[in-house]
């Protein structure tokens, strides 16, 4: 009976989550053909929701929760600070993990749960698929170029963070292993951060840029395409749209339409072709850059701090814990990802950072013996 109501229960908190999270999705959203989805996809929720409460309260159980959970409540506050397509790929994946979390619950079947959520992830893939008079032609394009291009910023700075502060810490370890002095332990510290900073940096930048010329490069070969041989680019929009549901008239009628303006057919083949936004072309390689270079900074500066302050075994002790609970807290950041335990995943960063520390310490300590001696 327990199991249970701890079935029903979790149920009814995921469908909280749920309405929570499309219906602040669609009160961000600008497009209304996109809004209008988030919307039907939070209505469905509520009543997936309506009916996990009726159970629970047949079954007797109070104090149900009233809110979302707290990574939910964590996508909501990015989405509403830096836009949906921040959040789009994290609630992509979980839409996706979640497409079968009925299954084989005859009761949720029954009540045709597990086909509208299923049909949550299509929508994400595909937005306007099961209507043909739904979303059109270029609504749908700009959906999927945003969310094919519009990358995971959230995992990348947990990520980010999560570099610099292992690294770093690691190199502080191996520094003290070795008995070199305070101020030897904090040049090293700054050095790491500055040399592992700005290789990321330069990294990210690389990366971003090369993406943006190639996207580039793709985009005026598609120019060139449409300007020569537009019959062709006609043909496979049409097929395109077609692809996604629209039938055979109202595909070729659309594409025609579109390649009929060369701004917005070259803006339509870019998102339908290349997955690509043409004015953003995958975004700026030296706000990546930069971004990159802050995160891991921010994460390599805490293993140094103490060493500001002092030296000695004091610092030394002060360094691992504030390394350890950091850890910790970048692990549980990353369950609003993964969906993961907090626990689970908090202590799983810190015995990776406790064997880096250790393997590097005592590898400091050996080759600092071998030297002095």
């Amino acid at each position: 009976m327990a199991d249970e109501r701890a079935r029903l229960r979790a149920n009814f908190q995921g469908e909280i989550d749920g309405v929570a999270l499309y219906q602040a999705l669609a009160d961000i959203e600008t497009n209304p053909d996109v809004r209008s989805v988030y919307q039907s996809m939070a209505d469905t929720e509520a009543r997936h929701a309506d009916l996990w409460r009726t159970k629970l309260e047949a079954a007797g159980v109070t104090g149900l929760p009233t809110g979302p959970g707290w990574r939910t409540r964590s996508l909501i506050a990015l989405a509403r600070r830096f836009g949906a397509s921040y959040i789009l790929p994290t609630v992509i994946a979980r839409e996706e993990a979640d497409s079968d979390k009925y299954a084989g619950q005859a009761d949720a079947a029954l009540a045709g749960l597990a086909d509208d959520e299923r049909k949550h992830a299509r929508l994400f893939s595909v937005i306007g698929q099961s209507s043909p008079t739904g979303m059109g032609g270029p609504a749908i394009a700009q959906y999927e170029g945003r969310h094919r291009g519009g990358g995971n910023a959230l995992r990348a700075a947990v990520l980010g963070a999560n570099d610099g502060l292992l690294s770093n810490a690691s190199l502080v370890m191996g520094v003290a292993g070795a008995e070199l002095s305070g101020q030897s332990i904090l040049v090293t510290g700054f050095a790491g951060l500055l040399a592992g900073a700005i290789s990321m940096a330069l990294g990210e930048w690389l990366s971003v840029q090369s993406a943006r010329e190639l996207v580039q490069h793709q985009i005026d070969i598609e120019r060139a395409e449409l300007e020569t041989n537009p019959d062709e680019e006609a043909e496979e929009l049409a097929l395109i749209y077609r692809a996604k549901g629209l039938p055979e008239d109202q595909a070729r009628e659309l594409a025609r339409r579109l390649v009929a303006d060369s701004a917005s057919a070259i803006d339509t083949l870019a998102r339908e072709e290349l997955g690509a936004d043409p004015e953003e072309l995958g975004g700026s390689a030296w706000e990546a850059g930069i971004t990159s270079f802050l995160l891991f900074a921010i994460g390599a500066i805490i293993p140094v701090i103490p060493f500001i302050f002092g030296a000695g075994q004091t610092a030394l002790m002060v360094s691992i814990g504030l390394s350890l609970v950091s850890l910790f807290i970048i692990g549980a950041a990353i369950t609003i990802i993964t969906g993961r335990s907090v626990w689970y995943s908090g202590f799983r960063q810190v015995i990776f950072g406790v064997i880096a520390f250790a393997v590097t310490f005592f590898v400091g300590k050996l080759f600092g013996t071998q030297i002095g001696g």
